[in-house]
């Protein structure tokens, strides 16, 4: 069953899914179109095990859906709009120190 999440709960999930540079490189590429498994991993030059970990994560966050394509799955981002927070994300932080964290990024396992 389908529940409408709250927006700490969609911020959380947008957090997570954001929160592993592999998870941000497939986001980015299915931003710019739908891709197959296969062809995805070659592309970001990653096993298909890992980027299916990393599908199936997406898929829970609710930022990607698996679309049958015959005998294929197809993969693409759940709602265009998210490729828009994406860019705006991206453009928003722009100017970042190399190498920084946040201040207490070890205590508290953030960053």
């Amino acid at each position: 069953m389908l529940t409408v999440a709250s927006d700490i709960e969609v911020l959380a999930r947008f957090g997570r899914a954001l929160a592993d540079p592999i998870r941000c490189r497939v986001l980015l590429a299915l931003r710019d179109a739908p891709a197959y498994p296969a062809d995805l991993a070659d592309a970001l030059g990653i096993s298909r095990t890992r980027l299916s970990n990393h599908l199936a994560c997406l898929r829970d966050c609710g930022m990607v859906v698996a679309v049958p394509d015959g005998r294929r799955t197809r993969y693409e981002i759940a709602d265009e709009r998210l490729g828009h927070a994406l860019d705006d994300l991206r453009t928003a932080v722009v100017a970042v120190q190399t190498g920084r964290t946040c201040a207490d990024a070890a205590a508290k396992g953030c960053c």
